[in-house]
């Protein structure tokens, strides 16, 4: 069952890498188009965003360090120098959030979302090319980090500054989100980095700022009773949102644990595999019978549809907990999962995967396949994790 798994996978992780070369690469204005909707035709003027723009350098980087394929590389480096050249602020430093088509300056502010995905999306390019320049500019992304954002007082970091790092009224990710100081998506984004980042630098500092974010996550951000993570905080650390997000639980259960590991701490990975598994379990409440994992909750208030990046990390992070505890419902979950993803949420005809369904499993309403939000970064990883996770040799009994 297994090599058929990876053989699936695999063969979904071409997909999108083909996907990818031939649809979203910028021959014009260099770079790559900043949307694309979902018959694939390019919005040639669409501004391009710093979160796309990384996660595509993080998926092409990562493609190759799966696999070696020149192409993957070829686009990984096209995608780092137009970072470097078009979204690293040289005067300010950090990045900014967007540029406009030609590649000048759109919306200038350090949101430290995209800083972190920018040193993620780097880093990875330094381990497939191991470039020195790339290096030294994730180092000064983790310094600007450090630098600008961290609280020394209460802990963990603030959200988003302007331009020349002055503080801003609203520090919003997206126009959805509550406009607070702190939030558990940049703080799990931050983490990631960083993690990825002490892999190739093993700096005293970086490891510190790691477990210092862990037990942010432990003391502030991990809802002790349900398990579940808290999202948005005022600076003091006091909740502003009762919402659930399963998605980000479940992916949170297995990039704490990632982080754990990568310090090599035994006492701290032990306390995170439980950690894993008892965010999994909560994360369950969020499941259909159909297998696909809903996107939200509020009390009394049901959001039921399916989101792309949602079922990635679903099946991730049920798979992880089966690792952990041979459980044979966490297995059975993650299958569902990929099943479900397969009959609704890859588009089969055209390429790459929709934004995802409604509760009656239509197509939800956003049109674009590519866009400031829309990677190949939750989709690519899932395939790339689990055709290392399945090529694991443990017993399936």
């Amino acid at each position: 069952m297994s090599e058929i798994l990876i053989q699936e996978f695999e063969k979904e992780l071409a997909g999108m890498l083909n996907y990818w070369a031939t649809y979203t690469v910028d021959k014009v204005h260099t770079g790559f188009y900043g949307q694309v909707d979902n018959d694939n035709n390019a919005i040639e003027k669409a501004d391009k965003g710093a979160v796309l723009n990384s996660r595509i350098l993080w998926f092409f980087s990562a493609a190759y360090n799966y696999k070696s394929w020149p192409e993957s590389l070829h686009l990984a480096r096209r995608s780092y120098d137009y970072i470097r050249d078009h979204f690293v602020d040289k005067q300010f430093g950090g990045v900014y959030w967007s540029v406009d088509f030609q590649g000048k300056p759109a919306d200038t502010k350090k949101q430290m979302y995209a800083l972190a995905f920018a040193l993620y999306g780097i880093t990875e390019f330094y381990k497939a090319s191991r470039e020195e320049e790339a290096l030294a500019l994730a180092k000064i992304l983790y310094a600007d980090i450090e630098k600008h954002s961290f609280d020394p007082i209460n802990n963990g970091y603030f959200e988003a500054f302007s331009c020349q790092w002055s503080e801003l009224t609203d520090q919003r990710l997206s126009d959805k989100d509550a406009n607070e100081k702190k939030t558990m998506n940049t703080h799990l984004h931050v983490l990631e980095a960083y993690t990825s980042l002490y892999t190739v630098w093993p700096d005293e500092g970086l490891g510190r700022q790691i477990r210092n974010l862990l037990g942010v996550f432990t003391d502030k951000i991990i809802d002790r009773d349900t398990h579940h993570l808290m999202l948005f905080f005022d600076e003091s650390w006091h909740s502003k949102s009762r919402a659930i997000s399963f998605g980000h639980d479940i992916e949170a259960s297995w990039l704490l644990l990632e982080a754990a590991e990568s310090l090599g701490d035994e006492n701290l990975i032990w306390q995170f595999k439980d950690v894993a598994v008892k965010m999994a379990m909560a994360s369950i409440q969020g499941l259909d019978e159909n297998g696909g994992l809903n996107y939200e909750f509020e009390p009394s208030n049901w959001s039921r549809e399916k989101h792309w990046w949602v079922q990635a990390e679903a099946m991730v992070g049920f798979f992880n907990a089966f690792q952990l505890t041979k459980e044979q419902t966490y297995y059975d979950k993650f299958l569902k999962c990929w099943e479900f993803t397969k009959a609704h949420i890859i588009n089969t005809q055209k390429g790459e995967w929709f934004w995802g369904v409604n509760e009656d499993l239509s197509l939800m309403p956003e049109q674009y396949k590519v866009g400031l939000w829309k990677c190949p970064y939750h989709n690519g990883r899932a395939c790339l994790e689990m055709i290392r996770r399945l090529g694991v040799n443990f017993d399936f009994s």
